[in-house]
């Protein structure tokens, strides 16, 4: 599976990391992906999702079954 958020489709960004004598590398900045064992409420069991902490956050705001189907995610897959 790729590093990428499955409820926002965040994902790698491109850098470039410059050094003291000015010479410019390129690297990935990876997103802070954590899988977490969510409980979904209307589905009565755990689902195991790859997340970013930043939806960490907001699922705790708006609630799983919301940000999923914000997202267009089908839950019965997990």
């Amino acid at each position: 599976m790729s590093r990428r958020c499955q409820l926002t489709g965040k994902k790698a960004n491109n850098a470039v990391s410059i050094s003291f004598s000015h010479k410019r590398n390129k690297r990935l900045q990876h997103v802070n992906l954590q899988e977490r064992r969510l409980w979904w409420e209307q589905g009565k069991r755990f689902v195991t999702l790859k997340i970013s902490t930043k939806a960490l956050k907001t699922l705790q705001k708006k609630g799983l079954d919301t940000f999923a189907r914000e997202a267009g995610l089908d839950l019965n897959r997990f």
